[in-house]
């Protein structure tokens, strides 16, 4: 990385699903093809491009993933976090995470942005399983506010600046690749979940781990409503992640105006 780029970045970005589009608005330096990244995996899904963009946005020297990893590619959680790991010894102090989510409050409609306030990891894995490296991060990393709260609040501060409808909201996450069935529905919405999704959560509890404060953004790309509910496609997804996308990018960038560092 350090041959390819001179940079020191304050801010690592994930951009999910869909979400790659807010890389055009970062003044890159280089763009590195994760193939060309020792030790990164290559991204299969679809949408995601699989690079990293490292220049300036709004100020800030930034890194950012344009496409990320999931579980359900065959990765494991080790894989699927490598990158955070680099984000911070680059520099980083804080990660931005973004993703396409099924809407389970019966209050959001789609192409609503939601502010991750905590969140739910029903994956089964952890990426800190295993003996501890103290010097990447404490063995019992506490996860009282795992999405910090003064950056939430600068967030809807700067939707509700530019009149985009924001929400906070608990996010789990669960391996895919299907979606779900009406009754596992039912249970995520019962234990007290927002927004459902196959990501995110690894990259937070290892940025936790290491000490980032971590912004967390999804966007409600389907109603995961049971007793209204229609088959998903994937280019229905895509399509309103994009729509939604310029709304993300707005936020995204006023938080960056406002952080202090």
């Amino acid at each position: 990385m350090r041959s390819r780029w001179s940079g020191t970045p304050t801010v690592g970005l994930v951009l999910g699903t869909g979400l790659g589009a807010l890389a055009r608005e970062i003044d890159a330096s280089a763009s590195i093809p994760y193939p060309e990244i020792p030790y990164f995996p290559r991204s299969t899904v679809e949408s995601h491009r699989g690079q990293l963009v490292c220049g300036t946005l709004a100020g800030h020297s930034v890194v950012a993933m344009e496409g990320r990893f999931h579980l359900y590619e065959g990765y494991t959680p080790s894989q699927v976090t490598f990158p955070i790991r680099v984000m911070k010894e680059l520099g980083c102090r804080l990660l931005i995470v973004s993703n396409a989510g099924g809407a389970l409050n019966p209050h959001f409609e789609k192409g609503d942005l939601i502010v991750i306030e905590d969140h739910i990891n029903l994956l089964g894995v952890n990426p800190l399983i295993g003996p501890n490296d103290d010097r990447l991060g404490p063995r019992f990393p506490d996860m009282i506010e795992p999405y910090d709260r003064e950056l939430q609040d600068l967030a809807l501060q700067a939707a509700l600046d530019q009149n985009i409808v924001a929400h906070r909201g608990v996010y789990v996450a669960v391996t895919g690749p299907n979606l779900e069935t009406r009754a596992e529905y039912r249970f995520l919405r019962a234990i007290g979940a927002d927004v459902v999704g196959m990501s995110t959560v690894p990259e937070v509890l290892v940025a936790v781990h290491a000490g980032l404060k971590v912004l967390g953004f999804s966007i409600a790309t389907d109603m995961c409503l049971p007793d209204a509910l229609e088959p998903v496609r994937i280019e229905d997804i895509l399509a309103v992640a994009n729509q939604a996308e310029a709304k993300l990018r707005t936020i995204v960038k006023g938080v960056l105006e406002r952080w202090k560092g």
